[in-house]
């Protein structure tokens, strides 16, 4: 890890961590591989108890705001996750994703929104309105009835 690039796991706080496809490639474009994050993801959660409030998976990265695990650290989980996924994607290329990743811990309830409603507007701002993200989700399964999509930007 560079020098100057610090991590601070084990906070208590919740992480906005987005990483990205080797070369920045649009490696996530189909439906099967986002199908295959998306579960690898699931697995990760159970097994290191982490709770993951909000994700979107772009052609060429992926954005996740989770907390921090109960078992192990979060550098073990998100090193699962890319594992797991580029094992069953990776075919005959070099790498799957970037060698790192960003990790921003989130400080604040405004912290916390501000990088929620990135994660959910990013498709939107780059024209892919039909990548779905948690929030797509939560409101097709009516987990967010009593709000709006506006009550949920409002801060």
């Amino acid at each position: 890890m560079p020098s100057r690039l610090k991590r601070f796991h084990e906070s208590g706080q919740s992480h906005f961590v987005p990483f990205c496809c080797y070369r920045r490639r649009a490696l996530l474009t189909e439906i099967e591989p986002r199908q295959i994050f998306e579960a690898a993801l699931e697995r990760v959660r159970l097994r290191f108890r982490l709770y993951v409030y909000g994700y979107v998976v772009m052609p060429n990265h992926v954005h996740r705001l989770v907390s921090e695990p109960e078992r192990d650290t979060l550098a073990d989980a998100i090193k699962s996750l890319k594992q797991g996924v580029s094992r069953r994607l990776i075919g005959n290329a070099e790498h799957f994703w970037q060698n790192r990743y960003y990790d921003f811990n989130i400080r604040s309830d405004r912290q916390f929104v501000e990088k929620l409603r990135q994660i959910h507007r990013n498709p939107i701002k780059r024209g892919l309105s039909w990548f779905l993200t948690t929030l797509q989700k939560m409101l097709d399964r009516r987990v967010i009835n009593e709000f709006s999509r506006s009550d949920l930007y409002e801060y």
